[in-house]
């Protein structure tokens, strides 16, 4: 007979393992890779230390253009996938990713590590990116502690994105932002890939299948041990009768995979809020015959490309904008 420290709680192969004992064995998003230059893209990063409470860090990402621009440049604060449960700032799937992304757009980026369930349940995570989202704006008078961010960051043009997990944790800085305003950021706008959002009654053409949504309120029970359930407004805000009012951007782009699961719950996302009393631009994509988080798995894919460079065309369109009225930031 299998003892208790052997048994498995909940099976989320193959990302991960609970055991009743309370451990947790992680399968994937295990590998760390350190910053550096990229030889392939140009683009340079280092870590910091954003909290020494919590002893989490960030990475940030500066493209090879940097010290040749004459104008300051848009800033992306991403947060990473995994269910809250795997993966971090520092894995090779995000490093490749931001580096490509950083010199496809020309951008400055600050990728977030938070502190992961079960270990420390939700809402560590939250709490962690709000801390990590301070202590960058804390550069905006060109005074904080990193000079990347000093020298190089245009706070009037910031965007906050993530997939999944990271996805749901940018929306709700987004709406925290509002209450809670950060002196000298700018938020402009908001980038969702395949966002973590769920509830209890299906929507739409959403998988009804009682064995699938037990696996997806198993995961985020996980990840929330005290949550009130699926329908909790942390993991399904849609349905909060003040959604969209609080929404501290005025653009948002959405980006969703055709097989994915929660497919449909980016559609819905996108339609509240169009009718919602928000009032911004929303923009929303799909990306046919792939399933979740694609464009990290298969980077090079036609998808994938094809999605990065709508991303960094969203981004940009604001740069393009103050360009023509001669209002860019300079250095």
């Amino acid at each position: 007979m299998e003892s208790a420290a052997s048994e498995i709680l909940i099976d989320g192969a193959p990302f991960f393992r609970l055991y009743k004992d309370g451990r947790i064995k992680r399968l994937s998003g295990t590998e760390n890779v350190p910053p550096g230059l990229d030889p392939k893209t140009n683009v340079e990063s280092k870590d910091l230390l954003y909290s020494q409470e919590i002893a989490q860090s960030v990475r940030i990402y500066v493209p090879g253009t940097v010290v040749t621009s004459a104008q300051k440049l848009p800033l992306l604060v991403y947060f990473h996938g995994g269910g809250f449960c795997i993966e971090s700032a520092f894995s090779p799937t995000y490093h490749n990713y931001l580096n490509a992304l950083v010199a496809e757009a020309k951008i400055v980026a600050v990728s977030v590590n938070y502190r992961r369930s079960p270990e420390h349940p939700l809402p560590a995570a939250y709490d962690d990116s709000w801390t990590a989202l301070k202590w960058v704006a804390s550069h905006y008078v060109g005074t904080g502690p990193e000079q990347w961010l000093n020298h190089y960051v245009d706070f009037e043009n910031v965007y906050l994105s993530g997939d999944s997990a990271g996805a749901n944790i940018s929306h709700h800085l987004a709406v925290k932002i509002t209450n809670e305003k950060l002196d000298g950021m700018n938020l402009v706008g908001i980038i969702l890939t395949h966002p973590f959002f769920w509830g209890k009654e299906p929507v739409g053409d959403e998988v009804k299948k009682p064995a699938i949504r037990a696996k997806m309120d198993g995961i985020w029970r996980l990840a929330y041990p005290t949550t009130s359930g699926s329908d909790d407004p942390w993991i399904n805000p849609i349905d909060d009768q003040s959604f969209g009012r609080f929404l501290g951007c005025k653009r948002v782009l959405v980006c969703v995979a055709e097989k994915d699961v929660m497919r449909h719950r980016g559609w819905y996302y996108c339609e509240k809020l169009k009718n919602s009393e928000w009032g911004g631009e929303v923009e929303m994509i799909e990306a046919q015959g792939d399933d979740h988080v694609f464009h990290l798995n298969k980077p090079n894919c036609p998808n994938a490309v094809a999605m990065l460079k709508k991303v960094a065309e969203f981004i940009n369109q604001v740069t393009k904008r103050r360009r023509a009225s001669g209002r860019q930031s300079k250095l």
